[in-house]
């Protein structure tokens, strides 16, 4: 089935991958409306002049509707239900969740016809691949619409079936946290650990200051989410209120 074009993206959600989503659509010359609780909040994460909204209503006109709020699933159910409340009810709706059950979510959409799960990786802008699941119910022409704007954003997709954490978190986060324990085991240096994974397994980036990127409280819920033991570490270092990059202190310092 040939995929159809999305003209305009509606994106719920102005969090790093929200946004990141949304600059990388408009830069593939898609029309761009994000809905944020705090439009004025929204523009400064977004760093583009895009057009912004605190009413669902507004999305109504779009083609594709991508929810990109917090990954728990009591705060997508509640959003995806206002959603199906608010929007037409051929609107296809999708998430970027990287963690929870896709058929959950597309029940709670009301429209699981209609529905996928589209999970970028941040950077969005820099990342290739896109992991596609959708439910038992999705039709033919709800998985060309997602592979279709795959295309558009210039990313490849891969469809993978609906499991905890899909194929990348689920195979990636056990040997984060295994970083991890090392570390609390031996006592070594995080820069001695990335130092040895960059260099020694060519990896792009060192497991420490991996999770430091990705977020240590988002790191512990996807942990969570795929039955992975959260080492005690990072349990600290949240309850601190470390969380890695974006409050500027994690397993490192950041300026």
């Amino acid at each position: 089935m040939a995929a159809q074009q999305v003209q305009k993206l509606g994106i719920v959600g102005s969090g790093t991958i929200g946004a990141g989503l949304a600059r990388a659509a408009a830069d593939a010359g898609i029309e761009v409306l994000v809905w944020a609780r705090s439009p004025e909040r929204a523009r400064k994460r977004l760093k583009r002049d895009l057009p912004v909204t605190s009413e669902l209503a507004d999305l109504a006109g779009c083609d594709l509707v991508v929810e990109s709020v917090a990954e728990e699933l009591g705060v997508k159910r509640e959003l995806l239900g206002r959603l199906d409340a608010t929007l037409p009810g051929d609107t296809p709706i999708a998430s970027t969740t990287s963690s929870l059950s896709v058929a959950e979510l597309a029940t709670a959409s009301g429209r699981p016809e209609r529905f996928g799960a589209l999970h970028v990786f941040n950077p969005v802008e820099k990342m290739k691949l896109v992991e596609l699941a959708f439910p038992a119910e999705a039709s033919d022409e709800t998985r060309a619409l997602l592979k279709g704007v795959c295309e558009q954003l210039g990313k490849v997709a891969v469809e993978v079936p609906d499991v905890p954490g899909f194929v990348v978190n689920r195979l990636l986060f056990p040997y984060l946290f295994d970083a991890v324990r090392l570390l609390e085991e031996t006592g070594l240096d995080p820069k001695a650990i990335d130092t040895c994974m960059k260099l020694g397994a060519g990896h792009p980036m060192g497991p420490l200051a991996l999770l430091d990127f990705v977020g240590l409280d988002v790191s512990a819920a996807i942990g969570e989410s795929i039955g992975v033991e959260i080492p005690q570490r990072v349990r600290d270092l949240i309850a601190q209120g470390r969380l890695g990059r974006k409050t500027k202190a994690g397993f490192y310092e950041y300026e």
